[in-house]
């Protein structure tokens, strides 16, 4: 059932090569140059070649085509290198990581090291980063601490999503696809000049679907769970009421429901990280859970504003999110327990687990900038930022006690960054923001009694300087060291299992980095590389988990990530063009008194029926029998990531062209948590995909397309104070996509 990795992989790697040799042999022309990209990593347009950063960048067809199988924005994971990211909420709450770093803490108002940036506004709550991807220009993926100009918890980098921009002609564009299981993604856009020369606007939309095809057999019912829809809408509409001033207005909905994760007990055998014989893909066994249902609405607004005052442009960035829902899972993943004399499974269960909660967020952001405008060798900009947010969980009464959590948080930062173009080869970059950051957190019904309200500040420097020198017109070489931080934090999601609420002191992170751009082979190749070494002091980790299933935070003395990144565009042909990225990363805790509770499931390996039901922990103990993690990767980190896609055209005649992708994606080693386990951990994850159809006249295409082909069962997470509990990633869709454009 499950054909050994090493295989699997062998097979991928012949497979590419001769699809990839076929196709070069198969090209009739050389190829003029890649495309110029231009990126806003520094909040001006610029070609990325230019930029002193590591930069990756996913452009619309292909962002489409990740999606096509009805995916998320967890789809997004190792699509470049050194971008992963995992959820144990479904699909409305991601985790992402950078380079090794991020935060695998599931509690909705966690933060994390990962900013993602919709249209110019940072998505601070999880729940609000889940937004659907649709209607997109371009994502770009920006690694690194981004201290200077985007500030607050970007110590690991941005992933920033830019959607398509109202026009003054007619522009109109959708596409279908449908698949397995009844997979669906309809999403189109329509905009133009609504009022010539002074109003343009456009309005888009997704429906995304996907019927239930699990069954739980342990109630006897068919296609109970899996499936989900999900809605959203955007509006934009840009005023210019003169020539020096431009309005613009986003307005965006979204309306989600469906199952949440699926959790598979005792998947995972002791001494084994192999899925065993108790997975099985399309069936589950939950007594729990209520069918695991997931809900999310959420709305949004932003306005934003910008005054040309000659060689300054003064901009102004206003937006006011929010959302709300539920969520609730049978998180032991079987049935039964043996505490409670029930029989169980499959494997053993030693109690039931049935929790969830509902939920409220809701942030402001406001962001006042002035910049030059001019084509003088200095360019500055300088600016304010404001942010606000609330979160209320309330947890559902279950397998925990009932309480409700509110968290606040406010920031406020000053930045300000010049860049200087000393001559032709030389520029020199730099940037200083001071952020304050402050958080409290409020228990009500507390199990344990009352909570005292819970407060953390901080005030921080952080910033960043680069030097560019260009070898030549096509090659040039850049040193750039930065300073992030991530502010405190605090958790209080384990008072529901009667622990505490626990606090984090802020983290900063040290980096510096030296990166290769060029464009080699008359333009034909754009091949760009980075090294790293970054360290972080009081390195903020949430120990999740143990006997107690108990979410703690913890700040490890430092943590230490290096490794190298490359990415490769090269346009073989006119027919023919591949895109591959690499990414080598070694990351490290460095704290020798640093303990946290390991698998709570190994406490029950001599209870009658435990059999191969726990966790093998490889770290050493300390007296209390907690793990040492000293030594340690972050947990998430893969060691590599690697990427690729072939993109094959071919005019066949008649107004007709031939299309064929073929992409795919390759996960090294990767611990799930904190402490060294031989069970939860991960290796050559991979994923294939593609599609193969026909344009017609250029504006409409119909193709037949693959997302997970091989049908892979990837271990995504786990959960360990129960027994050997883990979820995987999507399963196979195959399907029929069209798109149309004029």
């Amino acid at each position: 059932m499950f054909a050994p990795k090493k295989m699997k992989r062998s097979l991928l790697a012949g497979a590419g090569i001769a699809t990839i040799s076929a196709l070069i042999l198969g090209g009739t022309a050389w190829a003029q140059q890649v495309d110029e990209i231009i990126v806003t990593a520094q909040k001006r347009k610029e070609n990325i070649q230019e930029v002193p950063i590591s930069i990756s960048t996913l452009p619309a067809e292909r962002v489409e085509d990740v999606l096509s199988g009805g995916g998320d924005i967890l789809s997004l994971a190792n699509r470049v290198p050194g971008l992963y990211a995992e959820s144990s909420n479904g699909r409305t709450a991601p985790r992402f990581y950078i380079r090794g770093l991020g935060n695998q803490d599931f509690a909705l108002q966690a933060t994390q090291p990962v900013s993602i940036i919709m249209n110019d506004v940072v998505m601070a709550n999880t729940l609000l980063k889940s937004f659907p991807i649709f209607d997109v220009e371009q994502v770009e993926v920006l690694r690194g601490p981004q201290g200077s100009l985007f500030g607050r918890n970007t110590p690991a980098g941005i992933v920033k999503f830019t959607t398509r921009k109202p026009t003054d002609d007619l522009q109109a564009n959708m596409s279908a696809s449908i698949g397995t299981y009844f997979s669906t993604n309809i999403q189109g856009g329509v905009g133009g000049s609504i009022i010539r020369d002074k109003l343009k606007g456009r309005i888009s939309g997704i429906w995304l679907h996907r019927n239930d095809y699990v069954d739980n057999r342990f109630t006897g019912e068919r296609n109970a769970l899996g499936g989900f829809e999900d809605k959203a809408a955007r509006l934009l509409l840009e005023f210019t009421p003169t020539s020096d001033l431009s309005i613009g207005l986003d307005v965006r909905k979204r309306a989600e429901s469906g199952t949440a994760t699926l959790f598979r007990a005792n998947i995972l055998t002791t001494g084994s990280n192999q899925l065993n014989s108790n997975f099985v893909p399309d069936a589950v066994y939950y007594d729990g859970g209520a069918g695991n249902p997931q809900h999310i609405e959420s709305e949004g607004l932003t306005v934003n504003v910008k005054y040309d005052l000659g060689d300054m442009v003064l901009t102004s960035i206003t937006a006011f999110d929010e959302a709300s829902g539920d969520s609730r899972g049978d998180i032991d993943g079987g049935f039964g327990g043996f505490f409670a004399g029930q029989p169980f499974g499959p494997g053993f269960i030693p109690f039931g687990s049935d929790t969830g909660n509902e939920y409220y967020t809701s942030q402001y952001t406001e962001e006042l900038r002035l910049a030059s405008d001019t084509n003088e060798a200095l360019k500055w900009q300088i600016g304010g930022f404001f942010f606000r947010s609330k979160m209320k969980a309330l947890t559902i009464p279950g397998f925990v006690a009932p309480s409700t959590l509110v968290d606040h948080k406010k920031a406020w930062a000053v930045f300000g960054q010049a860049s200087y173009q000393m001559d032709d080869a030389n520029t020199i970059t730099a940037g200083l923001r001071y952020t304050k950051d402050k958080a409290d957190l409020f228990v009500f019904n507390a199990p344990a009694g009352p909570i005292p309200d819970t407060f953390a500040s901080a005030g921080k420097v952080s910033g960043d300087i680069s030097i560019d020198h260009k070898l030549d017109e096509t090659k040039s070489v850049y040193a750039r060291f930065a300073r992030g931080f991530r502010g405190p934090s605090i958790q209080g999601r384990s008072v529901a299992f009667f622990g505490s609420v626990s606090k984090a002191n802020p983290e900063t992170i040290d980096s510096a980095e030296l990166g290769f751009k060029s464009l080699l082979m008359d333009g034909r190749v754009r091949f760009n590389t980075a090294a790293y070494y970054y360290r972080v002091k009081d390195q903020q980790f949430t120990a999740v988990g143990g006997a107690g299933n108990f979410i703690g935070l913890v700040n490890a003395d430092k943590g230490i990530g290096y490794g190298i990144e490359g990415e490769l565009d090269w346009a073989v042909t006119d027919n023919l063009s591949l895109n591959a990225g690499l990414a080598i990363n070694k990351t490290e805790i460095q704290d020798k008194n640093l303990a946290v509770a390991p698998c709570g499931s190994a406490g029950f390996q001599n209870l009658p029926g435990a059999g191969q039901s726990h966790c093998t922990v490889l770290d050493p103990l300390d007296a209390n029998g907690n793990a040492l993690i000293d030594g340690n990767p972050f947990p998430n980190a893969p060691e590599y990531t690697a990427n690729f896609t072939a993109d094959y055209r071919k005019d066949i005649g008649n107004d007709m062209e031939l299309l064929a992708t073929l992409d795919g994606t390759l996960q090294g080693l990767t611990n799930v948590f904190l402490y060294d386990s031989t069970e939860f951990k991960t290796n050559g994850n991979f994923e294939l995909g593609g599609r193969i159809g026909i344009a017609f006249e250029h504006n409409f295409e119909i193709s037949v397309f693959a997302r997970n082909l091989t049908n892979e069962h990837n271990l995504m997470g786990g959960i360990d104070f129960n027994n050997n509990t883990g979820f995987v990633t999507e399963p196979r869709i195959i399907g029929v996509s069209l798109k149309a454009h004029n």
